[in-house]
């Protein structure tokens, strides 16, 4: 078991990545602590890890309210006495909308919850990840990294590219600490994250671009799977990546080299 003993928090753990993140470090001895605004959700998670042997605890927080992550944060380091990792996930897509029609309200929410929810997480925990050190991943994705042709989905490109900036900039500020920071950016996915998508107007602001064997290299077209991104969170929390840092990782079967 690669993480025997370990503890490690995970935002937005009840579903998609952020849940077969959870139950693969639960199978690689970690100590789980998930972190979702739905207590359903959450503590669905944390059963199905108890239930196959493992050990795991829920807490609610809504990701952009520090006074929420704060609490839930708190709450597991005085639980388990330490916490090893932090895997910075919960996000949305939010509103993907022309820029005019973009409002004030729609970016505030996909800024509070996508980028300001990765800072909280991140400044809450930093006290406890150091001292013992750990390590951070964040989840970005390729849009806003590699890929600027999903046009409307701008809050949401601007999260994920400062997602990769922050990260890079607290991996320096850290190291010191023995505390490594990497960010994941996974292209299309198999999860629910289209359930807080809302697209208004779109086809009237899109090139038209068509990839008749679909827009996936590596699966002709074929969705990636949640598992396959746990296993790169894995990599990354574990011993096994000691010497990655400040380091984005790509997770999307060429889709991103394609429609860059």
């Amino acid at each position: 078991m690669q993480l025997l003993g370990k503890v490690a928090v995970i935002t937005g753990a009840g579903s998609g990545i952020g849940q077969a993140a959870a139950s693969l470090l639960a199978q690689q001895g970690a100590i789980v602590a998930s972190i979702d605004r739905s207590a359903e959700e959450g503590e669905d998670t944390a059963k199905q890890i108890q239930q196959m042997g493992g050990q795991a605890m829920s807490a609610i927080a809504d990701v952009s309210q520090p006074e929420q992550v704060k609490a839930a944060i708190d709450a597991i380091a005085q639980q388990y006495g330490r916490i090893d990792i932090v895997f910075a996930n919960a996000g949305i897509n939010g509103v993907w909308a022309p820029i005019d029609e973009l409002s004030s309200e729609d970016w505030n929410q996909t800024i509070n919850i996508n980028l300001n929810g990765t800072f909280y997480t991140v400044k809450y925990a930093v006290p406890y990840l150091k001292q013992q050190g750990g390590s951070i991943i964040v989840t970005a994705s390729i849009n806003g990294t590699r890929v600027f042709s999903n046009t409307g989905a701008t809050a949401y490109a601007s999260t994920k590219a400062a997602q990769v900036a922050f990260t890079k900039m607290i991996a320096l500020e850290l190291a010191k600490h023995r505390i490594r920071a990497n960010v994941i950016c996974p292209g299309a996915i198999e999860t629910n994250i289209k359930d807080n998508t809302e697209s208004r107007h779109l086809d009237a602001i899109k090139e038209p671009v068509e990839f008749p064997e679909g827009d996936i290299p590596l699966t002709d077209g074929g969705l990636g799977a949640a598992e396959q991104v746990a296993q790169l969170v894995l990599f990354l929390a574990s011993d096994t990546s000691s010497h990655i840092t400040g380091t984005e990782v790509w997770i999307d079967g060429g889709q991103s080299l394609l429609l860059g």
